[in-house]
């Protein structure tokens, strides 16, 4: 045997040896984790999973471009936005103590300055149009119920609306059947029921508040297309979602969700919303839904005792009489 020969070979069996030792190492620990799959077959998503976060819905201007944090800005953040029980500014009624609200205590694991990730600049990119509505949505709050919020009318918080992190009531309880995948939010007690047997969307004659939505598979990920809204709804109703609190939502809104199954205990939830009426190009939102199967969802009776909508009008009513009066 020549010595090139068995200089090759012994070449060969160091590399054979350091694959049989090494590579199982490597290969189990990036496979230590399987995503399940539900008795019929889909990626199994299952579970109660919330979404509280002090990360911002917008990127604050004080971060400029900047679209992540350091470890020593989060823990700043985190410092300075936490829950407090500081009493309201002199004139303000205030609202519910710190206990009532679930705002999170962390930013997402992500370090992202914002949850809109696109556009980079994490702003959402509202046209002209969108900006007026929303102001005067949110000046004619008192004079009619045709202005005010969906979720003060115990309507919906809407789609996308509805997974965007409030103050309070951040959890999603999502139960698989064959053919199907329903959400369940703890906020309003919504219910959506989103097939993923391969039907096609209804007919544009078909018109709903959260749209119709229909679902497919992409590996792990669940794909949510819903088009068909019927043009009464908002963008966000919660006053986390900043700037488009009050935007409307047009019949020609086209909103996909994407949510992909990270590790035992993370979906990542990444929405892109299109509706050319009141957003000058697509934008998307990106969040964690940590599970918390501790967590427990109770009826959300949202018209039992609710007086908002009374009590607003009627003051409305009565600043108007002031007015008549001066």
């Amino acid at each position: 045997m020549s010595k090139r020969l068995k200089a090759s070979l012994l070449i060969l069996s160091i590399a054979i040896t350091a694959f049989v030792v090494v590579a199982p190492r490597t290969m189990r620990s990036q496979s230590s984790w399987t995503p399940p799959r539900t008795p019929d077959g889909q990626p199994d998503l299952q579970g109660i999973w919330t979404s509280p976060t002090l990360t911002p819905f917008e990127r604050p201007a004080q971060f400029k471009d900047k679209a992540f944090l350091t470890k020593e800005e989060a823990a700043q953040w985190e410092a300075t936005h936490g829950r407090s029980d500081a009493p309201p500014a002199e004139g303000d009624p205030g609202t519910y103590n710190a206990i009532w609200f679930d705002s999170g205590t962390s930013v997402v694991k992500t370090m992202r300055t914002s949850l809109v990730i696109d556009p980079p600049d994490g702003k959402v990119p509202l046209t002209p149009e969108a900006e007026a509505r929303r102001n005067f949505n949110l000046a004619h709050n008192a004079d009619s119920w045709e202005y005010m919020s969906l979720w003060d009318r115990c309507i919906t918080r809407g789609v996308p609306g509805g997974m965007f992190p409030a103050g309070y009531n951040n959890a999603y309880q999502i139960i698989q059947t064959p053919g199907h995948v329903t959400i369940m939010a703890e906020m309003i007690h919504d219910v959506r029921i989103i097939p993923v047997d391969g039907r096609p969307h209804a007919p544009s004659s078909v018109r709903f508040w959260n749209g119709d939505s229909v679902g497919h598979w992409e590996g792990y990920t669940l794909v949510v297309d819903t088009t068909n809204f019927n043009g009464k709804g908002w963008a966000a109703t919660s006053a986390s979602a900043g700037r488009i609190r009050g935007v409307p939502q047009s019949v020609d809104a086209h909103v996909v969700e994407r949510f992909t199954r990270e590790d035992a205990n993370t979906i990542t939830y990444q929405v892109t919303t299109d509706d050319p009426m009141y957003f000058s190009k697509p934008w998307t939102v990106s969040l964690p839904m940590i599970s918390d199967p501790t967590y427990r969802i109770f009826e959300y009776a949202c018209h039992e005792g609710n007086q908002a909508v009374s009590n607003v009008l009627s003051g409305g009513r009565a600043l108007d009489r002031d007015a008549v009066s001066k």
